[in-house]
């Protein structure tokens, strides 16, 4: 049976709620934008007319598609080169989805998104569609398969798994803008202390290049170690420039909801570092560098106006 015109409007009418999710469950936009679309294509096969309830029978094809997804990627990560870090998504991307509520706000900050990755994927998917989306655990049941106990007590093991990594209570937006221009003034200063100061003790820096970009396989960890990996990262240098083809500009922004630097070089964005920053300090940056996984963020980015550069670096 041919799909109609109203059956491809009940599904547009979903699409940007089904990315938003697919997004959070795999920490990719490209396999978010594939799933979705093999989500429309199972649509128009099942004949949509009979379906009772659109919404309920897409989130459930589309979340039995993610855990495929990251299922397979499970062992794809094993062979990756170096660390894997998520699909940086800049402000006002729709497929960040709902930010009406702390809780999921957090659900997509890059420091959540990065943590998922220790859980199950029956673990994230029942932590996406309740603390992001708010699904009911009966409904989360009935789309996962299990039984109405089994989904709480997922929820509750996949909650503290996230607490237990991350970092503390967040801070206001200003004071973190505040951090993040000392932040860039401690790191172009040449010294090592100011940039100590500025972190937590425990501060962790990974960057993911994927194995185009050179990135340390394992991160640094400490806070003298993460100062001096970034005082050398912000050093001007010939070898640099020959790198990545030139000196690109530093811009603040935010990317996942929270503070961030985006370097971009002749339009293209060549990186984006996301900063963990809480009342104790920066605890993280997260630099992601892998071209492949930047090319949303720069179609973003030639969207938008952004003024003039903080920096240009190296």
């Amino acid at each position: 049976m041919a799909t109609t015109v109203g059956d491809v409007e009940r599904f547009e009418a979903s699409r940007g709620r089904l990315e938003a999710i697919a997004y959070r469950l795999l920490g990719s936009a490209s396999e978010a934008e594939d799933v979705v679309q093999e989500t429309y294509l199972r649509w128009q096969a099942a004949d949509p007319g009979r379906i009772e309830v659109p919404e309920a029978w897409l989130t459930k094809v589309l979340t039995n598609l993610c855990l495929n997804q990251l299922t397979s990627a499970r062992a794809r990560r094993e062979t990756y080169v170096g660390e894997w870090l998520p699909e940086p998504l800049l402000a006002g991307d729709p497929m960040l989805g709902p930010a009406d509520t702390a809780e999921q706000r957090e659900s997509v900050s890059y420091a959540v998104l990065t943590v998922m990755e220790r859980l199950s994927p029956n673990e994230r998917a029942v932590y996406v569609l309740r603390e992001a989306f708010d699904y009911p655990h009966r409904e989360i049941a009935e789309i996962l398969d299990l039984t109405e106990a089994a989904s709480q007590q997922i929820y509750h093991r996949a909650k503290k798994h996230v607490a237990e990594g991350r970092a503390r209570a967040e801070i206001d937006e200003s004071a973190a803008r505040k951090i993040v221009d000392e932040f860039l003034a401690a790191a172009t200063s040449g010294r090592t202390e100011p940039l100590v100061r500025l972190l937590t003790a425990d501060a962790v820096a990974v960057g993911d290049g994927g194995g185009v970009i050179p990135a340390r396989a394992k991160g640094f960890r400490g806070a003298l170690a993460v100062a001096t990996f970034l005082r050398g990262l912000f050093k001007p240098g010939k070898a640099k420039r020959a790198l990545v083809g030139g000196s690109p500009d530093v811009y603040a922004t935010t990317a996942n909801g929270g503070p961030a630097l985006v370097a971009v070089l002749d339009g293209r964005v060549i990186g984006v570092m996301c900063l963990e920053v809480t009342p104790d300090g920066i605890a993280a940056f997260r630099n992601q560098v892998n071209p492949a996984k930047l090319g949303r963020a720069t179609r973003a980015w030639a969207a938008d106006d952004h003024g003039e550069p903080l920096l240009t670096a190296f």
